[in-house]
C-alpha cells in the first residue's frame, strides 16, 4: 500500500464503519422486548414538543401513503414478511439502519425493507432508502437509510473567501452514472482551470480519468464542490451544505431522508444545467459576488440544523414506521 493509501485510510473524515458495525452488532444481540417496552413512551413525547406539527410534517413526507391509496394489497401480501422474520441484507447497513427503529414494534407485524439504491417507485408498499422525484411515488416510503455513510456533517473552520477560485469532483463513474460520464467529457483533464476533476475509479475508455481519492478536508480547500447524483442521490451533499463550500448540482431527481426534493436551487445550493455548459458562468458569478455565495452557505447550515436533533430524529422514524404498519397491517402497531 503507498503513503497515499495509507493518508487517506487515516485521514479520511469519514463516519467509522468499525464502530457502525460493533454498535449494530451489539444491538442485535440485544433482546427486542426492551425497546418494545418504551414504544409508548417514546411515541408520547410528541405530545410535549414544541415543534410537533413540524415533526408530523416531516413523517407524512417520508411517508406519503394512506389508506386511500394502497390498492395493491394482494400483492403487498405475497412479499411481506413479519419484522421477526426478516433477513439480513445484502448491504448489511440497510438491515442494521432499519431494525433499529423496528425492534421497537410487534415483531409479528409485517413488512417490505426495499435495500439498495433504487432509481424506480416501489412496485408495492416498502421500506426505502430513496425515491425518484416524481408524482404518485406514495409506495416508497423512507427510513434514514445507509446512513453511516450518507448522513456526516463537518466542522469547516476555513471561510469561504479564503478558498481557492475552482470546484472539485472526485468520484465514481458507471453505467448509471452518465451525468458524471458528462460531466467528465467536459473538464477532466485540465479542460477548464475553474474545474478540478476525476474519477476514484478505473474507466476502461479513459483511464486516464483515474486519480487518488482525497479526503473530505481536502476537499474544504475548494470554495465548489460538484455534488453529482450516482446510483440515486450524490452521497456527498450532506457533509459539503455542513461546510463553508457550496454544493453545485443540476436539479436533484431522486431524494432521501435529506428531503432532497425541498432543496431550494441558488439558495441551498448552486443550480447548474443537466449539460453542465453554464458550470464556469456560474461559478464566476458568485466568485464576483461573494455575499451571494455567503448567504447561500449560511442558508445550507440552516437547513443541515433540522437533522441534528437525534431526539427528534429518533421520533420521527418512530412515527414513520407506525404508520406504515398501521396502514398496511390494518391493526395497530403498538408492542405486545
Amino acid at each position: 500500500m503507498n503513503k497515499r493509501k495509507i493518508y487517506y485510510l487515516l485521514h479520511n473524515g469519514k463516519n467509522s464503519n468499525l464502530k457502525y458495525f460493533i454498535r449494530n452488532y451489539l444491538r442485535e444481540y440485544t433482546p427486542k422486548i426492551f425497546s418494545q417496552m418504551n414504544l409508548e413512551r417514546e411515541l408520547r413525547k410528541l405530545d410535549t414538543r414544541p415543534d410537533k406539527d413540524y415533526i408530523l410534517q416531516r413523517v407524512n413526507y417520508y411517508c406519503k401513503l394512506t389508506p386511500q391509496s394502497f390498492t395493491n394489497r394482494e400483492e403487498w401480501d405475497k412479499k411481506a414478511v413479519c419484522l421477526k422474520d426478516q433477513q439480513m441484507t445484502r448491504q448489511k447497513v440497510y438491515y442494521f439502519d432499519a431494525m433499529e427503529f423496528a425492534r421497537y414494534f410487534d415483531q409479528s407485524l409485517r413488512w417490505i425493507l426495499d435495500s439498495g439504491d433504487k432509481p424506480y417507485v416501489a412496485p408495492e408498499p416498502a421500506i426505502v432508502k430513496n425515491r425518484p422525484l416524481v408524482d404518485n411515488n406514495d409506495y416508497s416510503v423512507i427510513l434514514k437509510l445507509e446512513k453511516v455513510r450518507h448522513f456526516l456533517f463537518v466542522d469547516d473552520k476555513k471561510p469561504w473567501r479564503e478558498k481557492k477560485n475552482m470546484t472539485i469532483f472526485r468520484g465514481d463513474l458507471g453505467p448509471r452514472k452518465e451525468n458524471r460520464d458528462v460531466f467528465m467529457n467536459l473538464f477532466a483533464d485540465g479542460q477548464s482551470k475553474m474545474v478540478d476533476a476525476a474519477s476514484t475509479n478505473r474507466s476502461e475508455a479513459h483511464p486516464e480519468w483515474q486519480k487518488g481519492k482525497m479526503t473530505i478536508g481536502e476537499h474544504l480547500d475548494y470554495k465548489f464542490i460538484m455534488s453529482l447524483e450516482g446510483n440515486d442521490v450524490a452521497s456527498n451533499l450532506k457533509w459539503v451544505m455542513s461546510s463553508n463550500c457550496i454544493a453545485v448540482t443540476p436539479r436533484h431527481t431522486q431524494e432521501t431522508w435529506f428531503m432532497e426534493g425541498t432543496l431550494i436551487p441558488n439558495y441551498h445550493y448552486i443550480e447548474v444545467k443537466e449539460d453542465f455548459s453554464d458550470l464556469e458562468e456560474r461559478l464566476q458569478y458568485y466568485i464576483d459576488h461573494p455575499e451571494e455565495a455567503e448567504a447561500i452557505i449560511q442558508h445550507a447550515h440552516e437547513y443541515i440544523d433540522q437533522f441534528r436533533d437525534k431526539e427528534r430524529e429518533k421520533l420521527i422514524s418512530l412515527l414513520v414506521l407506525k404508520k406504515y404498519f398501521e396502514i398496511t397491517n390494518g391493526r395497530s402497531s403498538k408492542s405486545h
